[in-house]
Order: structure tokens, then sequence, then C-alpha cells
């Protein structure tokens, strides 16, 4: 073996990496043990705990420290269906922004235009506005836009002379700078929340964001946060020089509060120990007989509850709490000399700290002690480079109700620019003639004072005023970067420009469904796992098939470590990627097995045998792997949330794979030479196992064509009759997983909902006979922000007598509602035609693969024939057994998923076929064709057999423990394998040698 030092290296360096990525997992759980530990079952004393050490050095690596919070970011997540929580696909509503771009314009041509976009949009993938633009021109090609859009805010931008074209190009710049700034808004609400690990981004489609936020439980707190139009001000402030005497008379305030709070505890602590004396003499006179030094140990966590209100994110001792209860959580804005700064900051607090801040300076007495026309607001942001610390401002009321004197609606326009020495960015704000006049009014009063400026009640900027700005158009300069000063200028534009988002899709899980699918997950990956070492023993004896088990158990650690390293998602799907690689990974080992036997039986040494044995089989290891991987590429880009993250483990596994099954066993095999070991492939019970099959596969074809045929016109008949099953993901609509205390009849529950509902909705068993899953589509149209908390009213009233009359809606929805998904039906149109897409380009992709490696487009035919023959059967399969089948056998995304995973497993085992013909036909080209492929196939027939029945008993181990969730994806996996086993030895050769006769007859006759 060559380069075997470098191989060693790379994979000492991967499993390092490895590890390291890995150690932040274990690291970031005994924190979260030891605070589990510290609360005693309190859970807002464990969250308080891991706050305040959010921004401590939790793990030292000498070269470099990392905090809690970064520890945290780095450890592996787990997908919402493993810890339950929720993901919504938002929309920004361009239909909205366009009428707002136009004051809301009268016209009738405008207006029709819009609806007749808006119903476009649910069957087309282009974007809205130049679905409107095609409509206004169809309606009136002679009308101009630009009259509907001479507004003061476009004024500088659109003339009555400006084309269509134009105008369309700035709504679409506006619509992009609104879709920029809900963006942002989202992302900071989502970091308030308080949320560990929550995830945003933007999607490939314009105007849509998705946010995943694990362990929420509060739904509708979630859909307020999220559709929420932003909400922005200006306001005057206070100096900090005039609000520091107010502190200091009101920590003086709550030190007597708490001191006298503290008598009164010692008082009734007294009174219980007296009461108590006599029942612990016994107790004293016990524990006076243990060891001396036991009474002085003392934990960590111990040393932590016994000095509870100790642990600031200033470090803050007991005195200093005593002593400045205020100051203890709140520090002063003030420098190394303890002279006050400038400015309306009047001190920063941890993050933790600031709902303790909040409560003192809240108290109804110290209210009274604080001037009438004075609040404080936190900024949005932290100011300190590792994120724990935020200021507070103090705001002035200037207005008789107490609002601010100016909104967001008077903004006219803002947008980034530089000032006249180009050295920073800054903003550039326009107001409109109302807002012009306050604003001259506030500025001209608060010359070398700060002006807040607040989103959602949080403090974004407070630029100090240099002079008086009259005409409504203001520089706010402040040292910001570029990207900086473009979200401040978005933000300022939110005000005239409402940006209503619609929930399109959302996917909830409840933490019991989460808790289940981890066991699940871990059981069918756990007996998975020990099934294929297990079968790998039993077939190519303890000495290769312990060589091949090492390389298993490094592809596993392999894979976990990557997926850290990327900051992949762990979903269930995802295990389930992991277990069928762990599964298809075998098939590199049985390849490389399988040639060094037929090695050995032409007379090879061991050692030649090995080397050629690798030698020989890399070209059809490579070639099965990098087809299957072409799929999850497929998978990859147009998959989404969990089939996004079944694509990435089965990439990741297919590169480790092919690393741990040709090096990494060539490693240890190299070792055993060395030492003069005996290597054994085989056992006495499988030695000879398919060994001199001589069956005539092309022979035999026609039989083949024929019960290939007749499965084929059976499943066709059964899709165009029966149909499929549709989920939602593809026709729209809600589903919900209701978990019952005792067994339900779903024809109860059905006929229960079907007066809400006004139909009855789809209702089935799933899982065990006291959960079912409610399907309906109603009112699946209406965007209406109340509409989600309608329709689970409605499901709670019909289900209130499967209940009890103990449950209330809040029970109800946080513990009897397992899990629940909505798709409207413009994502479910896309859903739908993206999953065209995927599997059209995939088998382009699978035949423009095979058409270049073997160079013969007759073999591209024959794996194609395989594919859609494949495909259709396993179509057919789930259209027959819908229904009839205990579990779910919708076409949905995860369907999707699976047939494309099958399409993949499929072309592996025919490309292994054709690659041997083509070695046979190198090496035997006298002999017929029909000859060599009847003996290619029989020479690979070991390796199908060893392959397919192993990925079969992994998909069954987690078929049987791998939970409801994905039961159905699993027995697509499982029929995709039998039926690509079928074609790939009796659809995809035939039809590849049918095709090249045709050719070769054609020629001949000529």
């Amino acid at each position: 073996m060559q380069n075997k030092g470098a191989v060693r290296l790379f994979a000492i360096l991967l499993a390092l990496v490895c590890v390291y990525q890995l150690s932040f997992t274990l690291v970031s759980q005994k924190v979260k043990k030891d605070a589990a530990e510290y609360a005693q079952g309190d859970v807002s004393k464990e969250t308080h705990y891991l706050d305040s050490i959010s921004g401590e050095t939790v793990y030292n690596l000498g070269i470099r420290k990392y905090d809690y919070k970064e520890v945290q970011a780095r450890e592996i997540n787990l997908g919402l269906d493993l810890r339950g929580g929720m993901n919504v696909t938002l929309e920004v509503s361009v239909y909205d922004l366009v009428r707002s771009l136009s004051n809301n314009s009268t016209d009738s041509t405008f207006n029709a235009a819009l609806k007749l976009a808006q119903q476009r949009q649910k069957d087309s993938q282009e974007g809205f506005i130049n679905l409107f633009g095609q409509a206004f021109n169809e309606i009136d090609p002679n009308a101009k836009l630009a009259a509907n859009f001479l507004t003061p805010e476009l004024k500088e931008r659109i003339n009555f002379n400006s084309s269509n074209a134009e105008v369309l190009e700035v709504i679409k710049e506006e619509a992009d700078a609104a879709i920029d700034n809900t963006f942002n808004i989202l992302r900071t609400r989502i970091d308030r929340f308080g949320v560990a690990q929550p995830n945003i981004q933007k999607l490939s489609q314009r105007g849509r964001i998705l946010v995943e936020l694990p362990g929420i439980k509060d739904k509708d707190r979630v859909r307020n946060l999220l559709q929420s139009t932003a909400s922005l001000e200006f306001w005057e402030t206070y100096e900090n020089q005039e609000v520091y005497s107010y502190l200091l008379e009101v920590n003086e305030f709550i030190k007597e509060i708490e001191s006298a709070n503290d008598k009164s505890e010692e008082v009734a602590e007294t009174a219980n120990e007296q009461v108590e004396e006599a029942a612990n003499e016994q107790s004293d006179e016990i524990a006076d007989e243990q060891t001396e030094g036991e009474e002085d140990e003392l934990s960590l966590l111990d040393e932590l509850a016994s000095t509870e209100g100790d642990s600031t994110g200033l470090n803050q001792n007991a005195d200093m709490a005593r002593d400045f209860p205020l100051f203890s959580v709140l520090t002063p804005n003030v420098n190394n000399q303890g002279q006050l700064f400038q400015g309306p900051v009047i001190g920063f607090a941890h993050q933790k700290d600031t709902s303790k801040v909040n409560s003192y300076l809240n108290m109804p007495r110290v209210r009274t002690m604080l001037p009438r026309d004075m609040i404080f607001r936190w900024t949005i942001e932290p100011f300190d480079e590792a994120g724990n610390y935020y200021q507070l401002v103090a705001l002035k009321i200037t207005t008789r109700d107490g609002s601010a004197p100016l909104d967001g609606a008077v903004v006219t326009d803002a947008r980034q620019d530089f000032g006249q020495t180009q050295a920073s960015a800054e903003v550039t704000m326009n107001m409109n003639s109302e807002g012009a006049k306050t604003w001259a009014r506030m500025t001209k009063n608060n010359i070398g004072k700060s002006i807040a400026i607040l989103l959602d009640d949080y403090v974004v900027s407070f630029p100090t005023v240099q002079t008086e700005i009259t005409g409504g158009r203001s520089q706010i300069t402040g040292n910001f970067t570029v990207e900086e000063a473009k979200d401040l200028a978005n933000m300022l534009k939110s005000g005239k420009m409402p940006a209503k988002v619609n929930i399109v899709e959302e996917y909830v899980v409840g933490p019991s469904l989460g808790e289940q699918s981890i066991k699940s997950g871990l059981w069918s990956f756990v007996i998975a796992f020990i099934v294929v070492l297990l079968y790998m023993l039993f077939f190519y004896s303890y000495h290769a098939g312990a060589v091949a088990n090492v390389a298993l158990i490094a592809n596993l650690f392999f894979i976990i470590g990557v997926l850290a390293s990327f900051g992949a998602v762990l979903t269930l799907p995802g295990i389930a990627g992991i277990v069928l690689t762990i599964g298809m990974s075998v098939d590199a080992n049985v390849l490389i097995y399988e040639r060094i036997q037929e090695e050995r039986r032409a007379g090879k040494g061991v050692k030649l045998a090995i080397a050629d044995g690798y030698k020989n089989a890399l070209s059809a290891i490579i070639d099965g792997q990098v087809t299957t991987l072409l799929t999850g590429v497929v998978l990859y880009f147009f998959g989404s949330g969990p089939i996004k993250g079944f694509a990435t483990t089965l990439i990741i596994g297919i590169a480790t794979s092919l690393f741990s099954a040709i090096f990494i066993t060539r490693l240890v095999f190299e070792q055993f030479l060395g030492r003069d070991k005996v290597i054994k492939f085989t056992t006495k019970a499988t030695s000879e196992w398919l060994q001199h099959t001589n069956i005539k596969f092309l022979e035999k074809r026609k039989i083949a064509y024929v019960i290939s045929g007749i499965a084929i016109i059976i499943s066709i008949a059964s899709i165009s009759i029966k149909g499929l099953n549709y989920g939602i993901d593809f026709k729209g609509g809600r589903t919900y997983v209701v978990a019952f205390d005792q067994d339900v009849n779903v024809a109860d529950v059905s006929s229960a909902l079907s007066d809400g509902f006004g139909t009855s909705p789809e209702v089935k068993t799933f899982g065990s006979d006291n959960q079912v899953r409610i399907t309906t589509n109603y009112l699946i149209d209406d965007n209406s922000e109340s509409v989600d908390n309608q329709v689970e009213d409605i499901l709670y009233q019909g289900l209130t007598s499967f209940l009890g009359g103990d449950v209330d809606r809040d029970e109800f929805t946080e513990n009897y509602i397992q899990s629940s998904t909505k798709i409207g039906p413009t994502i479910s149109d896309d859903i739908k035609n993206t999953a065209m897409i995927a599997l059209a380009l995939s088998l382009l992709v699978i035949f423009l693969y095979v058409f270049i490696r073997f160079r013969n487009w007759q073999y591209g035919a024959g794996a194609i024939a395989a594919l859609a023959h494949d495909s259709i059967i396993v179509l057919g399969i789930f259209s027959i057994f819908s229904g009839i089948l205990p579990f779910s056998l919708e076409i949905d995304q995860a369907f999707i998923a699976a047939i494309l995973t099958v399409l993949g497993y499929s072309i592996n085992d025919t490309v292994v076929v054709f690659d041997r013909i083509r070695e046979y036909v190198g090496l035997y080209p006298k002999r017929r064709l029909e000859e060599n492929n009847d003996n290619a196939i029989n020479s690979t027939l070991r390796r199908t057999f060893s392959t397919s029945l192993s990925t079969f008993v992994v998909l069954l181990s987690i078929f049987i423990f791998g939970g409801e969730t994905i039961r159905g994806f699993v027995f697509a996996l499982m029929v995709g394998v039998v039926v690509g086993t079928y074609s790939s030895l009796f659809v995809a050769t035939p039809v590849a040698y049918d095709f090249r006769n045709k050719v070769v007859k054609k020629i001949t006759s000529k």
C-alpha cells in the first residue's frame, strides 16, 4: 500500500478533529447535568444557573478558553423532532407591500392586477412582483404603472415618464429591503426570546424565512412574536448625570426593604428551630458519630446553593449585594475615577440580571421616587464583545398620553450613505411635513443631548443632536459599518411600509413526542448496528469480519464528528440516514472481500490477493457510491428540514464510509501481514454460498419482462383508479397528532369534529390506539393572525368529550397535542414542483454519469429503465396498500426522499454489475456478450445478496423500533431495496443488452 504514512496521518488528524468537536457536546452535557443537580427540579433555578455562567469559562484547552455560550454553540444540535419545538416558514406579504407603496391606490386596473397576481401565485414559481407586472400589462397594455406610485415617498425614484419595467425594478428593490428588514427584526426578537440554539435563515424563495425554535411550548406567543408588525419610535432622553441621584435613593430604599425581609425570615427561622429542637436531639447524637471532616466538605454546587444571589455577571460579593442591591446587578455608567459618563446610558447589566433590574425599577414605591416622565429601556444589542451586557437608557416622556412624540409612520425614506470624509457609513433619513415639524422641535430642544430610536420597545440607536434640523432631512452618524448602516436604514423604513408576515408552514413537536423519538431512534440505531456487526462476523469470519467492524465503528465516529464540525442538525431521519449509511457502507467491504476471495481462488498469495482485491474493487466502489452521492446532493439542495438532515448524514456517511472501508481496513490488514498473522475472509458456513452459480439471467429475461410488466400495469392501474394518498405537503392543510388517556375510535373522533370543521376531517390511528392523527384543510387559505388559534379552539371543543371535564384549553394544546403541521396552498405547490424537479434531475444526473463513466448510452438507458421500473412499482405499492396497512402511506416530502434514496441504492447495485460486465468484456473479448453478461451477474451475486440483506435488516430494525413518524418513510426504503435488487439483476442489464443487440443488428444489416 502506497502512502501509508499519509493515510495514517490523515486518519489521526480526522480523529483528533472529531474528538475536538465532540468534546464540546460532552462539556455542555456535563454543565447541564451540574445545573440540574443544583436546581433539584426547579426549572427557573436551573435556567438561572445556566444564564449565570453563560459568559464564564467552562472549557479550558490551554491555548483557548471557551465560555458556556461558546460551548453550547458548538455542541451537536438535535432537531425539533428529537427534542420538541416549533418550525415555522414565514412569507412576507409582497401583496401588502405593493399596496402600501401605492398609498392604497384605488385604480381599478391596479387592484385587478394585484388580485390576478395573487391567484396565479398559488400555481407558479415566479415572484409576485413579476406576476403583478404581467397581469397589469394583460389587463391594460397601455396603462402606466407610474401613475399609481407618484407618492411623496417615491418621488425621487419614480416620475410620470418612468416605464413599467423601471417602476417594477423600484418595487423589487423596496420589497427586498423590506424582506431584509423583516429578517433582521425577527432575528433580534428571537434572540431576546431566550431559546437555546434558535435557527433563522432566509430561504431560496423570495420573501420566505425559516424559523426553528427548539423546546418552545407557548405556540400562541411565538405566533404573535413572529407576525406582529414592528413598532418604530423616537424619544427624548435624560442625561446620565440627571438620573444618578435618583438611582442612589432607589438603592437605599431597596436595601431597607430587603434588610427588613431578612430580619423577618430570621425571626421565623428561630421559632421553627425552637419547635424542632427536641425532635432533633436524637438525630444530633447520630450525626456526632460521623467523621469530623464530613461536616466541612461541600461541593462547588453546595457552595453555590448556600450563597444564592452571589452569582452576578460582575462577580459582586455578598456585602456588595447586601449594601448595594441595585448596583450589584446594574453597574453605573462611570469611568475608572468614578465620574459619570455623558449621554442617556445610566448603566449596564448582564443579560441574566436585566429582569431583576426591571423588577426593582418597576416597584410601585420606586416609581413614586422617580420623575413621572422618566422611563427606562434596554438596548437591542449587547455592547461587549462577549455579547453578555446590555445598556439601560433613560427616556423622557413629553406627551400627555405617554406615547412617543414621533413614530415610524413619518419616515418617508432612509438609506445608507457615506459622510463627507467617506471614513464611515451613515444613515440619511427623510420625514414627511408633519414629522419634520415635530422633529425640528425635538432637535431644537435637545442640542447636545441624545434622541433614542426604539424598535419593538428596545433602543437601536441614540444619536446626539448637533443642531436643530429643519426640513425633515437628517444624517445619523455613529461610526457605523456599511452593514450596520443598511440595517438601521431598513429599520427606519419599516414604519412607513408595514410588511405583513404570514405563516405559510408550521411544524410543532411536543417535548414528550421528542423524547419518544430519541428513545426509538437510539434503539433502532443500536439494534441495527449490532446486527450489522454480527452479520459481518458470521459471513466473513472473525478475522476479516472484525476488521470490517473496526471500519464500521470508525465510520460511525467520523460521521458524528463531522456532523458536529459542520454544525449540522441531527434529526430522526438523520439518524435513519446514519443507520442506512452504515448498512450501505458494508457494500464497500463486501466488494473488497469478494474480490480478494476471487484472487485467492486464482492461486495468489494472501498479500498479493489483498493488494489486487483492493485495486480491482476500487472502480465498482467508486461508481456505486458516487451515484448514491449524487442523489444525496440533489436531496440536500431541494429538500428542507428533516429531509435536508437525512441528505446531510447520507452525504457525510458516504464520504466517511469510503475512507474507512478503503483505507482504515487496508491499514489494519497491513499490520496483520507485517506480523504474519493468518487472515480468513470467509467461514465454513458461508464459503460456498452463491459461489459457483451459473444462472442464465439473459435467457430468462423475457420471463422477467412479463413479471415486471404485470407489476407495472397493476401499479399504474391502482394509481389511476384508486389514486395516491397525498399528504398535506402536496395539497396543503393541517395535521394534528393528539394523544388521549384512553383508546379512542377514529370514526367517533371524526364525527365529533365534523360540526366545527363543516366536514368530517380525516382521522387515522397513529401508533397506539390512544393516539390519532387528524388532517383537515379548514381555513387553510386564511392568513389572519388568529386563524390558528381558532382552529385549535374547534379542535378542543370537538374533543372535550374524549378528554374529560378537568382538561382546559391550555393543558390540551400543551399536553395532548403531540405535534401539529400547517402547510399553506402556495408552499404545498412549491414543494410539489420541487419534488418533481428533484426526481427529474436525479434521473438525468444518473444517466449522464453512467453514460460518461461507461461511454455507452445503452448502459445509461438500462439504468434509467430500472429506475423508472423501481419508482412506478414503489408508487403502486403505496397506492394499493394505502388504507390497508396500519401505518401512514402518504406521498409527501419524506416519500420523495425515500424514492431518491431508492434510486441511489438501485443504481449502486446496477453500476456494480455494469462495472463487472465492462471488465469481462475487456478480459474475454471473444466470448459472446450474453455469456459475459451472465457471468458478470453471477460473479456479483454474493455481493448483491450480502449488501441487500444487510441493508434490508438494518431498515427492518428502524421500521420496527424507529417510531411511527418515520415508519412510512422506512417502508418505502424497504420496498425499494427489494425492488431495486430485482431490477439490477433482471431489468437494467437485460435492457442494456437488448439495446446493444439492436444497435449491433442495425450495423451488421448495413
